[in-house]
């Protein structure tokens, strides 16, 4: 309903209709339509509004909100608000339009808040209009009334009076002057003026109007009409939808004024004959003519025809985006109808079209979409009976992850963080949400790693994400429109691994190179740079040694002190943070390379070798010495090539496999720890070819049971050997010779008595030669003639021996006879009588008389080996201030030289020690020795067969607190 001042109230199970102050118009039939999904009802009633006559309390007239007429606006409802209820008390009745025409302007506001006028400018408009009083005319005394009425077909008289009887008048209809006829006539009669209107019609009704001079005065003219009768009534009409429909009546007067009525409300026509086409079930109704003489009234009812469903509507299952098409074909086809969603009336717009053509009625929606789905209801007009579909409205699965703003879909998070993905999706219907990370699926429920899903959403969640959680993750919809599925890579950052430990590959006096590889894992982020730390070994503080981000893998660690152990660590960083620390690496120590070798010489040419000899370099350093390297260089060439593969500790090399006449230089590089030190050269040259030399034959000494002879030889170039014995060539098979580069051994396996002679040894180098004579003794034990001791004379306690030399010597002196006494009593006991005897001859006393004697002579030769220490030195304490002295004893033949030494450097005439030798039996003495003297002692003999050697340690305690005594130590 569209009518104004109509309130609808609608509740759970109630629908109310309020009708504020009714009109004659609101009369008629009413029907109330009731529809739930496929269900419909209706019922109708009729209203019918009385002419009641109304006492207008000029009070509440005010109360409006609008301008302009007494019944313009809206009414203030403001009273039937709830009041509370107060004692009233008698008020005296006080009228308001009589206060407000007795009262000053400025005296309005103030009356109409206090007695609650709501619309004071319509009432002051009133109010003007009332105030206005007619000015008196100067022209007229007496004016026309303001409104006459006549007859139709009567005489009607407007007299006016004039004041000046000289003033010329004119008298005007609608505003044309009217001129004199036989039906306007002007009469004068004093000073009255008359204007008489002969045989009224309809068309005299207007307005008149008078003029004189520049005064005027007007009235209105109604001609009365005479009633028209109704000679033949209406009579009651019953038709179907669609049909013609006539409604006749007769009246007393031809052209009569006739006003046709339906239901009370007037239709247009002024015909006798109404004639409705193409009835309507609201053209139904009572139907009244209504002439000025009478009236008359017909029932007309207009019932529907039978409703034939010639095609119903089905159901359909569209794809979003697709148009819906519904269509019914019904009979009779000019039936409009209407089109219900869900219970809900459809409006036509520029997306849906409603369509009737006939008996088609069609529903076009374009564009489908999710909210169109739902049943659809087409409802006849005028009719109970409705088609029904159902649109199933269906959408293939979609993940739209456009919106979230991804690069290639990778997800990137920093571990330990949370994880939250909200991924849109659409599909109709829902679709079913599964996401997997490879083969395995994530459950919904429970779990640092799940998904939750929604109708129009699916959220994953890793709470904490983990290294592990790294990887793709696909997200599959299904439903029966379809499927869908995306991947979104998640990748969790974290800091990156330790890198593995560094490794130092060169170290010098204060400064080290390292080099370390990348950490394996990265942390899922470009690595920015890394940091470097060190300590020394024993320390447990480290110490950075860069503060901006080393970007390369290498570093030189500077200002560190030489001899001491450190340690060096690397630390990877990246955009999340910085990793551990790595593994120490292996300690090392800063060392310096040691200075160049110095005093490099030629040692020896040969036709193949060079040899070199060079002294130790002046300054080697914490890191000590490990070798050298020589290093030659072919004359005309820049390349070096290395002499020994393995470094040599000696500080002379033969350099050998060269070419004979070619000239090479020479280099020698010392090396340690910290690496090679600078090369020291040979200035010039060097020419391989062997230099001629006069060779010369160094003779050992030495004697042992199987004798083996070592002669050193020397000559250039290598020099030819030869032996002899005695003046004769020596036989192989007793003797073996072997020659070297250096030396030639003559070697006796078994040395016997026949071996002995002088062997000559001769070296030969061209022109040149030099000989060398060995004498060899081989000795044995001599050899005694039966009884060679003889009793010469025995008397009382005394016998006199005698007793001849050996018969054989053994091929060397007697040195010393031994007699061996031997009793024989009641036990056989030995007894030396005399030890190193040398005469033949002796006489024993102080004998037993009565015991029997033998006696044994013994010859003793003595050939000693090299020198030997019977009694070694023993480690002593000695006290500051008072002699110490050291003690050892040697075995030697021939007497050996003995030296003296401390700390390997030989004691030579230095008054604070004093050296002993006598009979085999060494002595040290060191006077008033301080704690400066402690040190290892060590004592030498050396003879023609060997040398041997005994060490100890002397340690001095105590101080010299003297001045005396300082100046002694």
């Amino acid at each position: 309903l569209n009518l104004p001042n109509i309130d609808i109230l609608m509740e759970i199970h109630t629908f109310e209709m309020h009708i504020i102050k009714a009109k004659e118009n609101y009369a008629g039939n009413y029907r109330c339509e009731v529809t739930y999904k496929d269900k419909f009802d209706s019922c109708s009633f009729d209203l019918e509004v009385p002419d009641v006559s109304q006492n207008i309390d000029i009070r509440s007239a005010f109360k409006r909100s609008g301008e302009g007429q007494e019944d313009a606006g809206e009414l203030d409802f403001s009273g039937l608000l709830k009041h509370r209820e107060q004692k009233e008390e008698p008020v005296e009745e006080i009228d308001v339009w009589e206060l407000l025409k007795n009262s000053p302007p400025q005296e309005y506001e103030r009356i109409a808040f206090t007695y609650g006028i709501t619309d004071l400018r319509g009432m002051l408009k009133r109010l003007k209009r009332i105030k206005r009083e007619e000015k008196k005319s100067e022209a007229f005394a007496k004016k026309l009334d303001p409104a006459y009425q006549v007859d139709k077909g009567g005489r009607i008289r407007f007299v006016v009076e004039l004041a000046d009887p000289t003033l010329d008048l004119k008298w005007y209809k609608n505003g044309q002057e009217i001129r004199p006829t036989p039906k306007y006539i002007f009469e004068h009669k004093g000073t009255q003026r008359i204007l008489i209107i002969n045989n009224c019609t309809l068309a005299d009704d207007a307005a008149y109007q008078v003029t004189a001079g520049d005064d005027k005065c007007a009235t209105e003219l109604f001609v009365k009409e005479l009633p028209v009768t109704i000679t033949k009534e209406l009579e009651d009409v019953k038709t179907t939808v669609n049909e013609r429909i006539e409604l006749e009546c007769e009246v007393s007067e031809e052209d009569a004024n006739v006003k046709w009525f339906k239901n009370g409300i007037k239709t247009e026509g002024i015909k006798h004959l109404l004639i409705i086409d193409d009835a309507m079930r609201e053209d139904s109704g009572v139907y009244t003519v209504m002439t000025t003489g009478g009236q008359t009234e017909a029932h007309v009812k207009v019932d529907l025809k039978p409703l034939k469903i010639l095609q119903d509507l089905t159901d359909q299952t569209v794809r979003l985006g697709k148009s819906v098409n519904l269509h019914c074909e019904i009979n009779p086809g000019n039936v409009p109808g209407r089109w219900y969603k869900n219970g809900q009336l459809i409006q036509g717009g520029e997306r849906i079209k409603i369509i009737h053509r006939g008996r088609n009625h069609r529903l076009e929606i374009a564009n489908a979409g999710v909210d169109d789905e739902g049943d659809y209801t087409f409802v006849p007009e005028g009719y109970t009976v409705s088609l029904c579909s159902k649109i199933h409205v269906i959408d293939p699965p979609k993940i739209h992850l456009e919106g979230l703003n991804f690069t290639d879909n990778t997800v990137t998070v920093v571990a330990g963080n949370k994880l939250r993905l909200e991924i849109p999706i659409s599909g109709e219907p829902a679709p079913r949400i599964l996401w997997k990370k490879g083969d395995r699926v994530i459950m919904d429920t429970g779990g640092r790693v799940r998904a939750e899903n929604f109708p129009d959403h699916s959220t994953f969640t890793i709470d904490a994400a983990e290294r592990e959680d790294t990887g793709t993750y696909t997200i599959l919809l299904q439903n029966e429109a379809g499927e869908d599925s995306a991947q979104i890579k998640i990748k969790v950052v974290d800091v990156p691994d330790p890198p593995p430990p560094p490794t130092v590959t060169e170290v010098g006096g204060d400064w080290c190179s390292m080099i370390w590889e990348p950490p394996v894992y990265d942390g899922g982020s470009p690595i920015s740079g890394y940091f470097i730390e060190r300590k020394k070994k024993q320390s447990s503080r480290w110490m950075r040694l860069n503060f901006d981000l080393c970007k390369e893998m290498a570093f030189e660690p500077k200002k560190m002190i030489e001899g001491v152990p450190y340690e060096v660590r690397v630390f990877a960083v990246n955009t999340i943070g910085t990793s551990r620390p790595s593994e120490p690496s292996k300690a090392f120590i800063p060392l310096a390379v040691t200075s160049e070798p110095t005093m490099l010489v030629v040692d020896g040419v040969t036709d193949t070798t060079v040899t070199m000899k060079w002294r130790p370099p002046d300054t080697i350093g914490a890191a000590g010495l490990d070798g050298y390297v020589v290093e030659y260089c072919f004359e005309g060439t820049e390349e070096w090539i290395v002499a020994n593969e393995d470094l040599t500790e000696k500080t002379r090399y033969t350099i050998t496999g060269l070419p004979t006449g070619e000239k090479i230089f020479v280099r020698v590089k010392a090396i340690n720890a910290a690496g090679a030190s600078e090369p020291r050269m040979h200035p010039h040259p060097i020419l391989v070819k062997e230099v001629i030399e006069k060779p010369k034959i160094r003779l050992p000494r030495h004697l042992k049971q199987t004798y083996i002879r070592r002669v050193g030889e020397v000559g250039r170039p290598r020099p030819k050997v030869s032996w002899s014995k005695n003046n004769l060539p020596v036989d192989p098979s007793q003797v073996s010779i072997r020659n070297s580069e250096t030396d030639s051994i003559i070697f006796i396996r078994k040395a016997e008595r026949k071996h002995s002679g002088k062997y000559q040894m001769i070296v030969q180098v061209e022109n040149y030669q030099d000989k060398a004579t060995i004498d060899i003794q081989i000795v044995g034990k001599p050899t005694w003639a039966s009884q060679i001791v003889k009793i010469a004379e025995v008397w009382g306690e005394n016998v006199a021996l005698e007793w001849t030399r050996p018969k054989d010597s053994g091929n060397a002196p007697i040195t010393v006879i031994q007699l061996l006494l031997i009793i024989y009593c009641f036990l056989k006991e030995c007894f030396t009588i005399i030890e190193h005897y040398h005469r033949t001859n002796i006489t024993i006393t102080e004998l037993v008389i009565g015991n029997e004697y033998y006696f044994r002579v013994y010859s003793e030769k003595h050939v000693w080996p090299h020198s030997k220490f019977t009694h070694p030195l023993m480690n002593t304490f000695a006290v500051a201030g008072y002699n110490a002295t050291l003690n050892c004893s040697v075995r030697a033949n021939p007497r050996p030289k003995v030296m003296w030494m401390k700390n390997k450097i030989i004691i030579t005439d230095d008054p604070r020690y004093r050296m002993f030798s006598n009979q085999g039996v060494c002595t040290l003495e060191i006077r008033k020795p301080n704690p400066y003297d402690g040190g290892t002692y060590s004592c030498k003999a050396i003879n023609e067969l060997g040398e041997a050697e005994v060490e100890c340690k002397l340690e001095v305690k105590g101080k010299c607190y003297s001045s005396i005594i300082l100046k002694s130590c």
